[in-house]
C-alpha cells in the first residue's frame, strides 16, 4: 500500500478550504495551530481571521497589553495557549525578529511542544517532519490496528515512529494536511465514513469491527467537585468589584467577582457571615442576598466547577468598583461570561 499517495490523493478530492492553509506565513499557520488545539475549525475560524486582523505581525503581538489578547482570545478557553502566544511572541521580536524555520529551533518558543513545532516547520518550510495529534492517532490506530494507548510514553512514542517512517519526505506538508484532515473529516471518532475511505480495505480496525474502540486512551484521574460561591455586589450606581486572577491560577490573568471556595451549596447566612464577604462589604450595610437557585456547571479536565451567583446590593459605594460596561470590556472566563450575559442581558 502507497500510504502516502492514496492520503494526497484523496486530500486533493476532499480538503477543506482554510485560509491558513493559503499561506506559508509561520506567524499565521503558528497562530492556527494554536487556536486549533483543542478547538474545532468552525469555532476557531473567526478567531484567525480576528487575530490576523488585529494582529497582522508578531511584532504587534507582542507588544500588545496582555489584557487585550486575553479579551480577544475570551471563548476559546485554556488561556494559557493566548499567554504562551504572546510570551513567544516576544522571544521572536527579540531575537532581531528572526522567526525559527527550523523543528529544532521552533521547539525553543515558549509552549512550542512536538506537535506545534512539526506542524509549523513542514507547512511554513517544508521540513520533513510528521505531525501527530488527536487526529492522526485516531487514523493511524485504526488502519493499523495499534491498541497501544496514545497518552502513555509507549504509544506517543510508538505513534511518532510510525508516522515519521509513512511521512511523504518529498512533500511533507501536503501529507501532513491530509492526514490532519482525514481525522478530522472522514475518520472521525464516532460514526466515521468508512465506506467511503480509501483504506477501508487495508483497515484493520474495520476488518476486526474496532472502529469504535480505537485509539485507546488511559483513563484520566477521577474528576474533582468545586464549588465556587462569587459574589456580585451592586453599589447604589450599579458598580461592581471586579478581581484579576493571578498568573499561578487557573485562568490566569483573567477577571472574576470575589468568590468563597467550599465543600458544597451554602446558605445565606454562611455567605454573609464568611470573613471574604465581611472585608469586601465593609462596614456598608446590604440588602438580603440571593442567588441562582440553579449553579453554573463548567467541566474542565480533571475538575467539575459548580459556581453559584450571589446578588448583593449595597447602600454605599466601593472603592475600586467599576461599572457593568467596562467589566463587559476586561477578558473574563466562561463562567463569567455566561453569567453576565444571562444576568445583564449582554450581548
Amino acid at each position: 500500500m502507497d500510504f502516502s499517495r492514496q492520503l494526497i490523493d484523496w486530500y486533493a478530492v476532499n480538503k477543506r478550504e482554510l485560509p491558513w492553509r493559503d499561506t506559508q506565513n509561520p506567524y499565521f499557520i503558528w497562530l492556527s495551530e494554536v487556536i486549533l488545539q483543542q478547538t474545532r475549525v468552525k469555532q476557531g475560524l473567526p478567531y484567525y481571521k480576528n487575530f490576523v486582523k488585529k494582529y497582522p505581525t508578531v511584532q504587534e503581538l507582542a507588544a500588545a497589553p496582555q489584557d487585550d489578547v486575553l479579551k480577544l482570545w475570551q471563548g476559546l478557553g485554556y488561556y494559557s495557549r493566548a499567554r504562551n502566544l504572546q510570551a513567544a511572541a516576544v522571544q521572536i521580536v527579540d531575537n532581531d525578529l528572526k522567526f525559527p524555520d527550523t523543528y529544532k529551533e521552533l521547539l525553543t518558543l515558549k509552549g512550542v511542544g512536538d506537535y506545534t513545532a512539526s506542524a509549523i516547520a513542514s507547512f511554513a518550510f517544508n521540513e520533513a517532519v510528521a505531525v501527530v495529534d488527536g487526529n492522526v492517532y485516531r487514523v493511524l490506530s485504526r488502519i493499523y490496528g495499534i491498541a497501544t494507548p496514545i497518552n502513555a510514553p509507549a504509544g506517543v512514542k510508538e505513534f511518532k515512529k510510525l508516522a515519521s517512517n509513512l511521512l511523504n519526505k518529498k512533500d511533507p506538508a501536503t501529507h501532513n494536511q491530509a492526514i490532519m484532515e482525514m481525522g478530522a473529516i472522514q475518520c472521525v471518532p464516532k460514526n466515521p465514513n468508512c465506506y467511503t475511505c480509501p483504506f477501508q480495505s487495508h483497515c484493520i480496525a474495520f476488518k476486526k469491527d474496532k472502529i469504535e474502540y480505537l485509539p485507546v486512551k488511559i483513563k484520566k484521574t477521577k474528576v474533582k467537585n468545586l464549588f465556587h460561591h462569587y459574589i456580585v455586589l451592586q453599589t447604589p450606581s450599579r458598580k461592581l468589584l471586579f478581581n484579576q486572577r493571578d498568573n499561578s491560577s487557573i485562568w490566569a490573568g483573567l477577571f472574576e467577582f470575589p468568590y468563597i471556595e467550599a465543600g458544597g451549596a451554602l446558605l445565606p447566612a454562611e455567605i454573609t457571615g464568611h470573613g471574604i464577604f465581611k472585608n469586601i462589604v465593609g462596614g456598608s450595610r446590604f440588602r438580603e442576598s440571593v442567588y441562582n437557585q440553579e449553579p453554573i456547571i463548567h467541566k474542565l479536565s480533571h475538575r467539575k466547577i459548580h459556581a453559584y451567583f450571589w446578588i448583593v446590593e449595597v447602600e454605599d459605594e466601593i472603592d475600586g468598583a467599576i461599572t457593568i460596561k467596562e467589566a463587559q470590556e476586561r477578558p473574563v472566563h466562561v463562567l463569567m461570561e455566561r453569567f453576565m450575559r444571562d444576568f445583564w442581558q449582554l450581548k
